[in-house]
Formats: structure tokens, sequence, C-alpha cells
């Protein structure tokens, strides 16, 4: 019964699921901790990840550990940081053999490294780095969707870097429409796929399509409790109005996430 709660509110359709159940298993401790981390419970994402270290030091789950780790320092500007830990993960990742698990840990630790990359101005090695997660994907099985759609978000977000609206709205959109596909699973990538996408959109200059996008996602947010993601578009909002809130409101919202976050233990970082 853990198992399957737990699962569900990491990948499935009940992401705002809080409290958690109780973890006995390290994988059960994995889903604990990435349903936390979305909820901004970012304390007890670490816990559950520490403890899943202790009881398994090596293989795939520990690297997906490691990889989760990366992904809380990069939501608050620890690139720099995460770049340790997706490090790490990739390494054990190669370590864990050739089965599906170990290849999902290896995708999501170069997806990581891509990113942490993007964030600190390294523009080309992250393209690179999603060129290797794209071929390590292709003809793979099984593969679960998160990681096309991780990889979307990721391409979008170095083609913002790089000034190139369009080609972010066409990665954005290709993420949103996996996410979408995935459905009833994935709710919490859906509400992040629609993130991406209002970025993307300003990005480009539609501002009227991407206050709409940013609205309704936030939204969502409010109906999952979404926080990290609700300060992300409180932030983006702030900068381009709502259409329905004051930006006395979009501030409010955007502080008071700040907050919250910061006592659930988010480590705020602009390195």
């Amino acid at each position: 019964m853990n198992s399957t709660a737990l699962a569900e509110a990491a990948f499935g359709d009940t992401p705002g699921c809080w409290p958690l159940p109780a973890a006995n298993t390290p994988a059960q401790l994995w889903c604990r901790a990435v349903a936390a981390a979305g909820l901004g419970h970012y304390s007890c994402a670490r816990a559950d990840l520490a403890v899943l270290r202790r009881r398994q030091p090596a293989a795939a789950l520990a690297s997906l550990s490691l990889s989760t780790e990366a992904s809380l320092l990069r939501q608050l500007g620890g690139h720099r940081l995460a770049a340790g830990w997706d490090g790490r993960a990739l390494a054990l990742a190669r370590s864990a053999g050739d089965g599906p698990l170990a290849l999902e840990a290896g995708v999501d630790a170069v997806v990581g490294l891509a990113a942490d990359a993007l964030g600190v101005g390294r523009l080309a090695a992250s393209a690179r780095l999603l060129e290797r997660a794209e071929e390590m994907m292709d003809g793979a099985e099984g593969m679960p969707p998160r990681l096309a759609i991780r990889l979307a978000w990721v391409s979008a977000e170095l083609a913002m870097a790089s000034g190139r609206g369009d080609d972010a709205v066409a990665h954005a959109r290709r993420g949103v429409d996996f996410a979408e596909e995935a459905l009833p699973a994935l709710r919490r990538h859906r509400v992040k796929s629609e993130v991406v996408l209002a970025a993307a959109l300003c990005c480009a200059g539609s501002i009227d399509l991407s206050r709409g996008v940013a609205d309704a996602a936030l939204t969502d947010t409010e109906a999952y409790g979404l926080l990290p993601l609700r300060w992300a578009l409180a932030c983006l909002l702030a900068d381009i109005n709502s259409a329905t809130l004051t930006s006395q409101q979009v501030s409010a919202i955007r502080d008071d996430c700040a907050a919250v976050i910061t006592r659930r233990g988010g480590r705020w970082s602009h390195r």
C-alpha cells in the first residue's frame, strides 16, 4: 500500500499528498523524497535521501538519490554545488550495470549535469550533455516518460539562455505534449511543463500568451501544493503582470512561498 501511495505522490496523480506515508524500502524512500521535494519539504526530502544512501550506498537507486539532491540545490540557485552531486550520480550509474534502472539513473544524471552547466553559463557544454542524454535514450526500451519530459525542459531552458525564443517554445511544447500523454500519471511534471512553457513564451515575446499559461499554472500549483513551482511562477508574473491578480497579490505569493520554502529547509544560493 505504501509503495503505491508514494509512487502516486511522486510520479502519479496525487502530487499534493501530505503527510506522506512512511517509507520502508530504498525505492519507497526515493519516491517519498521526490514527492516531498515537489511540495517544498526540502528537509524531509534530504533526510529520506540520506537514509536511502545509508541503506544502499551503491547501485542505481543511490545514483537517483544523488541526482535528486542535485535537483534540490538547483531549484534554489545552487547549480555549481549541484554539479558535484550529479557527477557522483553519473559515476554510480555507470557502475550499476546495464539494466533499465541503471540507464534511467544515467540519463537523469546527464540531464542534471546539462542543467547545472546551463545555470553557470556553460551553454556549449550543456548542449553536448543534452545530445549525450538523447543518444543514451535512443533505442532504449521501457524508459520512463519523465526522462523525455526532463530533456525537453532543459532543452527549452538552453534555448532561452541562448536567445532562441521560438526554439524554446518548441521544446517546451514538446514537454507539455509528453506530459499530457502520460496523464493521469506525472501530474507534477504536467504542471512544471506549463511553467517552462510560460517562460519560453515570455522569451519569445509572446507576453499575453505567457501570462495566460502562467496564471492557469499558478492555480494548479495552489491546488496541488507545489510550492517551488508556485514561487517560480510568481517570480515570472512579477515581471510580466498577471491578468487575474494585482501586482501586490503576486508579490505576496512570491514572498510567502519563499518564506515557507526557507522554513521547510530550502537553502537559497546564488552560486
